[in-house]
């Protein structure tokens, strides 16, 4: 059952605050923006992002490979089609939110995707992680057919989603990002406009490299100071008082893997996924980038050792597993 979009603990859970609610209730609280929104991949991110849409009064037409997924949009007043053909002629901005630059390229510049159908005038708006070349070229594509393109990579994960709280890193046109804007709000409580197409893909690389990087030298840290017999409490108070602390080290590990919670927001088949993005992306641009090469083979490393479905917080474990060592847990 759908619940009252004042609300923040609504997403998947069916009650507000004060318990279910009814449709009537739902369609008596929300506003209808004016605007029709094609939506293409309801996954873990997608899915709470179109949730979002639909209940600040956005009309949705969604696809997905995932009927489930489609059904439970439908129920907050979305439109489920059988094809991106039919979401691409609905939608005055199409959004994308799928797994890899091949199946972006597929969808939207397909012989039956989006460019295809879409209506001179629409935006297509990317919020999937993918190669800045594959960006460029498709947005190269929608101009020449009148169609405006911005990349919005999410930053954050898949629990902020759920409370619409994402971040999102913007590539585009004054006049497109500003069209797209009130969806991304919708969506999200950080928007950055890094500068013209592309350039939220590549910011989004920039920031992937530190965030993933970051967590191999947290577990080979915490790794050490295992094998050490140090206690991990005090170990912590004094990483968290010097140039040494990260945002992952301080924010999100002792709410995941240091809790013994590993089930994944992002996962490390995804880090992995975007490692070898940045290193791609930064051998075409003449960059050496060392440490992301070798972050990356410890990435590969822990999927081989059947940690890749895990948060990659699990890094730590994958490595700790690896060397013998006693996982490390805040009691």
């Amino acid at each position: 059952m759908p619940s009252c979009r004042s609300c923040t603990g609504w997403l998947l859970a069916g009650h507000c605050k004060g318990g279910p609610v009814s449709e009537s209730h739902q369609k008596n609280t929300r506003e209808d923006t004016g605007m029709d929104v094609g939506f293409i991949g309801l996954g873990r991110m997608g899915r709470p992002m179109a949730s979002n849409l639909c209940r600040k009064g956005f009309r949705l037409t969604v696809n997905d490979i995932n009927p489930e997924a489609m059904a439970e949009l439908e129920l907050l007043q979305a439109r489920p089609v059988a094809s991106v053909a039919e979401v691409a002629a609905a939608g005055r901005v199409i959004v994308t939110m799928l797994p890899n630059s091949v199946i972006v390229d597929q969808v939207v510049s397909g012989a039956d995707g989006v460019l295809a159908h879409a209506k001179p005038g629409s935006i297509v708006l990317d919020m999937s992680t993918i190669d800045p070349e594959t960006t460029d070229r498709l947005a190269q594509q929608a101009a020449a057919r009148g169609i405006g393109f911005v990349d919005a990579p999410v930053g954050r994960l898949a629990s902020h989603a759920d409370r619409g709280e994402s971040l999102f890193m913007v590539g585009g046109a004054p006049e497109h990002f500003e069209a797209v804007r009130p969806l991304l709000e919708a969506m999200g409580s950080t928007i950055h406009h890094c500068g013209p197409v592309g350039s939220g893909t590549r910011t989004k690389l920039v920031n992937n490299f530190l965030a993933v990087a970051s967590c191999q030298m947290n577990a080979e840290a915490l790794a050490l100071s295992q094998r050490f017999g140090l206690k991990l409490e005090a170990t912590l108070d004094v990483l968290y008082g010097t140039t040494a602390v990260n945002g992952q080290l301080k924010i999100a590990w002792p709410s995941k893997v240091l809790k013994d919670d590993t089930d994944p927001g992002f996962t490390i088949d995804l880090a992995h996924k975007d490692l070898t993005l940045i290193i791609d992306a930064a051998n075409a641009a003449k960059v050496p980038m060392p440490m992301a090469a070798a972050a990356r083979e410890a990435f590969s490393t822990a999927r081989s050792r059947g940690f890749g479905g895990r948060d990659f917080s699990a890094m730590v474990d994958a490595l700790c597993d690896l060397a013998g060592i006693e996982k490390p847990r805040l009691r």
